[in-house]
């Protein structure tokens, strides 16, 4: 099992022997500026999934706007968003089912 940690500057840390590894390159911290490089991240992310930006939104628990702000390059995700979509880069199928679980009533 693969053993990972939310840091809090947003970067996400797999935890080696004791010492954390950085799960995906290190990306510049403060906000990084919107490059050519972020933009299809998000939407390839959205495509491979099979969600409209709707369905995407909806999933993350973000606003339509947001999704559609990544996607054109007029923001880029910071913080807790990119850690998440981090994270359904690598694993997608658990990531959808752990959201689905937290809309759902107990």
């Amino acid at each position: 099992m693969q053993r990972l940690r939310l840091k809090a500057d947003g970067r996400i840390v797999e935890l080696l022997d004791g010492r954390e590894a950085p799960l995906v390159p290190d990306m510049p911290n403060p906000a990084p500026p919107v490059s050519a490089a972020t933009v299809p991240v998000v939407r390839d992310l959205r495509l491979r999934a099979k969600l409209t930006q709707a369905e995407f939104a909806a999933r993350l628990g973000v606003p339509l706007e947001t999704i559609r702000n990544w996607e054109q390059g007029k923001r880029s995700p910071r913080g807790a968003a990119r850690a998440l979509l981090t994270v359904i880069a690598r694993e997608p199928d658990m990531v959808f089912a752990a959201l689905a679980q937290r809309d759902t009533p107990r």
